[in-house]
């Protein structure tokens, strides 16, 4: 089962919770604290690289394993 980062609207508290696609499309999945059924979905943006936003970072073992790019 996949995991959802959802928050309370009635308590304001934020969870990840591990649930069936059907019991969070359904709105089954009960708030662990207060029991309200009214649980909205959290966006969380995933960390990434995003090119050209610094300089590239030369590696001090360039010569040695002759692997990097760098």
């Amino acid at each position: 089962m996949p995991f959802y980062d959802l928050r309370c609207t009635k308590c304001d508290k934020e969870y990840n919770i591990s649930a069936s696609m059907a019991d969070k499309t359904e709105k089954r999945i009960p708030c662990p604290d207060c029991g309200s059924l009214s649980l909205e979905t959290l966006y969380k943006g995933a960390p990434g690289i995003i090119k050209g936003a610094a300089p590239p970072i030369s590696c001090p073992n360039r010569q040695a394993c002759g692997g990097c790019q760098g």
